[in-house]
């Protein structure tokens, strides 16, 4: 009499990794549910079981599954902000593995990372990510150039909040083109602080991430900290402070030029921008790719350019971007014949 009928599932898997191999990570590094398995098994394409405290692997591709290996190993070391990474935190190192088997990651993870007196745990987690805060730590003018969710402005307010809290500035000015009301903020409804609002809400959700409630209610109540629409720099000279303008593309070229002639000693700025995503009218130039034709070269000005590898967000965004990229280059190629 034959035995009872197994399903596929319940197999044993064709090769087995126990769990104490090499410092295997703990089960909390695992996630719930070993949700955290199931993202690596997604993004380096090899199927990985669990059965206990047992591990199991397809034996396909031996090469997939070696560098699943690597990266289960990594989840035990991987600098994360709580005792379990994050499913965002995984995905970035399955796919600094899947871009380069051979990284480095103890060397790549214990690179450059803003010190801030808070919880939150910021560092580069792609290669592009890691090069814009060295560069941003070396010079005193730094254009960050990419796609959205690359971490070009949450990094360079972090980048700015780290500068303060250490005293290597006074003060903090952020700053954005308000191009949606054409800088007209008077015909809005409200106050000045109801009508900037929209615009500057990214900057103000990024401080609030990164710094103490207490500390940035002081900061704001003391003047440490500015956030307001580029119109409004307009005259100044902006000593002893970090700067940066948020979503560039968005100026003019007179506006350009008006904010990088702000600075003054002691101070330091981060430009941020996608250059294909300007909002201004047709046919009046971005003011960011005028200075990404004039600047390259100028001493102490660096640029660093994103592209959809460095995308942190949900990874569907990294794919959604590879779309959109590609029909754009098919729809060059059928308009230049």
């Amino acid at each position: 009499m034959s035995g009872p009928n197994r399903s596929p599932s319940a197999q044993p898997p064709p090769r087995s990794m126990r769990g104490g191999f090499n410092g295997s990570p703990r089960r909390s590094k695992l996630g719930s549910g070993s949700i955290n398995l199931k993202i690596l098994s997604e993004i380096l394409e090899v199927q990985i079981g669990q059965r206990g405290e047992e591990l199991f692997f397809s034996d396909n591709h031996p090469e997939k599954v070696e560098l699943a290996k690597k990266a289960i190993m990594a989840l035990e070391t991987l600098p994360t902000a709580g005792e379990t990474p994050s499913q965002w935190e995984v995905e970035c190192l399955a796919s600094l593995l899947k871009a380069d088997p051979n990284v480095d990651l103890e060397n790549f993870f214990n690179g450059y990372r803003p010190r801030l007196d808070s919880n939150k745990l910021v560092l580069g987690r792609t290669p592009g990510q890691r090069a814009y805060l060295e560069l941003i730590s070396r010079n005193d003018l730094v254009f960050g150039l990419g796609p959205a969710g690359t971490g070009k402005t949450f990094l360079s307010v972090a980048m700015a909040a780290e500068a303060l809290i250490s005293g290597q500035v006074s003060r903090l000015v952020l700053t954005r083109p308000a191009v949606e009301a054409g800088e007209r903020l008077g015909f809005l409804p409200g106050d000045l602080a109801e009508k900037i609002d929209p615009y500057l809400r990214p900057l103000y959700d990024a401080l609030a991430e990164l710094m103490p409630t207490e500390r940035l209610t002081r900061s704001y109540e003391r003047n440490l900290i500015e956030v307001a629409p580029l119109a409004f720099m307009r005259g100044r000279t902006l000593s002893g402070a970090f700067v940066i303008l948020d979503e560039a593309q968005n100026t003019t070229s007179q506006q350009m030029k008006m904010f990088l002639t702000r600075l003054g000693p002691g101070s330091k700025a981060v430009v941020t921008g996608d250059p294909e995503q300007s909002d201004l009218p047709s046919g009046c130039p971005s003011g960011l790719l005028e200075a990404m034709e004039i600047l390259p070269g100028v001493e102490g000005v660096a640029f660093c350019h994103f592209n959809a590898q460095d995308v942190v967000r949900h990874r569907l965004v990294r794919h959604i971007l590879q779309a959109y990229k590609r029909v754009a280059a098919k729809r060059a190629k059928t308009d230049s014949k």
